[in-house]
């Protein structure tokens, strides 16, 4: 109810917009690139007609401008290799995201040419540093070995440092080589917060994003690890897949079955978009675990089981309950599924009445996700709030 409440509230209000990882670094890497090339030969910055960046203007991939605040500048000299660094704060808007705040790094060099081995007008070799993960299974869209930097970031940073050679005077700055190190100073300890591990990425976030925009409360970052999650399984071999409703459920069915980790994704609220993205992917089992209360609704043909699609009607549920042969009271106040669940389990001292009423929830959450498969194999998992299986549909 309270959640409910909440969601009500931040529905009367506007929220706002933010940025992603992609679009952040693209300004950092345009504003580093500024500042190495207004560089002169004392290794002191005229950027800005003689005043350091306070702000660069970027490319979306929409066509539209988005002008990023620069946080911190610098130009080093290791030896001859002179660098410039520039950064950029992450600002997800009112998106609940991980990497909100975050400082986002990019650190520009000059390169032979010849070194990235190309011949096009702006040659660009595009690193990935401390925080920024590295790829280490295959299914993603960014090859085994590589930073884990999507190919959308990888698009507007290359926009991005075009536009700031470009607007150097004079064809020798342009003649020269770039590259570019995209770092994130906290991305090891934020790693731990996604499911970076489960992906195969290993030793900080990814720089994400297909339009440079996060929208508040959007159901794209989800979807977009769920779908990355079963390309990987399917890259490794993995002929399962286990969608699981949380992280309890998903270790409780670990535990029990101890299936490949590679074979989990975490669904959260997101079910009929998983078991459409299961079915089309070729699984040849599909595997369902959720606690009570997902699993009800879930039985009770819900698609979108998030409390902002509506909290669960537990004298609906009730009747729901009754309508499979079971024997709930009508009459009594429920206030939440936990309370109805409790009744079922202590109604009955042999528990014959509990397995039974909870047996007949999962064959009813059985068929209606093999509704959304058409018909494709799917077996249900009840996990109890203690982290056991309970019940299964088959």
């Amino acid at each position: 109810m309270a959640e409910a409440l909440r969601h009500n509230e931040m529905k009367k209000k506007k929220l706002r917009s933010g940025y992603t990882t992609g679009a952040c670094a693209a300004a950092a890497a345009k504003a580093a690139v500024l500042l190495l090339l207004s560089m002169n030969k004392r290794n002191t910055v005229r950027a800005s007609g003689g005043s350091p960046l306070h702000n660069v203007e970027i490319p979306f991939p929409d066509g539209s401008r988005v002008r990023f605040q620069i946080q911190k500048q610098k130009i080093e000299t290791r030896g001859q290799i002179v660098s410039a660094l520039a950064s950029v704060i992450k600002d997800a808007g009112d998106d609940p995201d991980v990497t909100n705040g975050a400082e986002i790094v990019a650190e520009a060099r000059s390169i032979s040419a010849d070194s990235v081995g190309a011949r096009h007008a702006v040659p660009l070799q595009i690193k990935g540093g401390k925080g920024v993960g590295k790829v280490t299974k295959p299914g993603l869209s960014v090859p085994v070995g590589e930073p884990a930097i999507n190919p959308v970031p990888r698009t507007m940073i290359k926009e991005a440092v075009r536009e700031a050679l470009h607007s150097c005077r004079g064809m020798a700055c342009r003649a020269h080589a770039m590259e570019i190190t995209i770092s994130v100073p906290k991305g090891e300890e934020l790693a731990k917060k996604t499911l970076n591990h489960r992906l195969g990425i290993v030793g900080g976030i990814s720089i994400l994003g297909t339009t440079g925009i996060v929208k508040p409360i959007s159901t794209e970052a989800w979807t977009m690890t769920i779908t990355s999650s079963m390309d990987v399984a399917r890259a490794m071999g993995r002929k399962e897949v286990v969608l699981c409703a949380g992280r309890a459920s998903e270790k409780s069915h670990m535990k029990e079955y101890q299936l490949p980790e590679e074979s989990y994704t975490l669904m959260g609220d997101h079910l009929e978009y998983s078991l459409r993205e299961a079915r089309k992917k070729g699984f040849e089992k599909i595997h369902l675990a959720a606690q009570w209360a997902k699993m009800v609704k879930i039985a009770m043909a819900t698609p979108q089981t998030h409390v902002k699609f509506g909290a669960l009607d537990t004298k609906k549920a009730v009747a729901f309950l009754n309508s499979l042969g079971l024997k709930v009271p009508q009459e009594q106040s429920f206030n939440t599924a936990r309370e109805i669940f409790d009744y079922i389990c202590a109604e009955d001292n042999t528990g014959a009445n509990s397995l039974s009423a909870l047996h007949a929830v999962c064959k009813a959450a059985k068929n209606y996700a093999q509704e959304i498969t058409a018909g494709q194999p799917v077996i249900t998992y009840l996990i109890s709030y203690e982290g056991k299986v309970l019940s299964r549909s088959e």
